[in-house]
């Protein structure tokens, strides 16, 4: 059986989630800072014959994430779910889970990307840096994803800045950037921060500032401050470059991770 979850499921939820704290972070900080009743957020759960919680699907925004601690995901019931919006959708998630998706009649997938998923629990690698580094407001908002739009490797969501602004006004992420001459050159970010984690997202280098390490400096800044308040550090790479920067700072890879854009 599925059905939409609701506030008085949410214990049951989250001891389900939690078995896999580190790849639910999304799931899990998106239910602490929004619930259950958004109209940008909703959540479906999947109920096995003892009626226990096997499967869950976030829908945020556009963008949809389905996990399955066991056995496969219901891909029929949860695609159903997923045709009945129409606007371009985004899916993420285990990449054993979410790659059953693919060839859904229906179902639009984007390009896919296929990362590997790091976590770090240790701050023994973050010596101080000497840079200025700044923690954004709301105010530098534009001058951000200005500067991520000028990624060649990153893939600009149409609801990036609302997700941004969202998340620095909820508390579920924020943002360290470097300046150079007055220019945004460097920044780095969380995502779906919750009571537990981080999700590390966003790091990028001005085009005309690379190989300076200012990418690094920020992320040394950033990642000090989360681990200070007890947080478990995430995030995903594909490039084997950023993976021994990411490594040197502590990082190990868990596991796999696939996004559709």
């Amino acid at each position: 059986m599925i059905r939409k979850l609701k506030a008085n499921d949410n214990k049951k939820v989250m001891d389900f989630l939690k078995g896999e704290a580190a790849f639910n972070l999304f799931i899990i900080g998106d239910i602490e800072a929004f619930g259950y009743d958004s109209d940008f957020q909703e959540l479906w759960g999947f109920f096995g014959e003892d009626h226990g919680l096997s499967a869950v699907l976030l829908r945020f925004h556009n963008s949809f994430i389905p996990y399955a601690k066991t056995g496969t995901v219901p891909v029929k019931e949860f695609s159903e779910i997923i045709k009945s919006y129409p606007d371009k959708i985004f899916l993420s998630g285990k990449s054993d889970l979410v790659e059953e998706f693919e060839n859904i009649h229906g179902i639009e997938l984007g390009k896919k990307q296929v990362t590997y998923f790091a976590a770090c629990n240790t701050d023994e690698y973050l010596e101080q840096t000497d840079c200025e580094i700044n923690k954004a407001n709301n105010k530098d908002v534009d001058r951000i994803i200005e500067l991520r739009a000028g990624i060649e490797e990153f893939h600009p969501n149409p609801n990036a800045r609302k997700i941004l602004l969202q998340s620095m006004e909820s508390g579920t992420g924020r943002t360290y950037y470097l300046k150079h001459n007055g220019q945004m050159v460097a920044t780095a970010s969380t995502a779906a921060e919750n009571s537990m984690s981080a999700m590390i997202v966003g790091v990028c280098t001005h085009n005309d500032y690379r190989r300076r390490g200012l990418a690094t400096a920020v992320m040394k800044k950033l990642f000090k401050d989360v681990m200070n308040e007890g947080k478990l550090l995430c995030l995903f790479y594909d490039n084997p470059e950023a993976g021994r920067i990411y490594k040197r700072l502590g990082f190990v890879d868990i596991g796999m991770w696939t996004m559709y854009r």
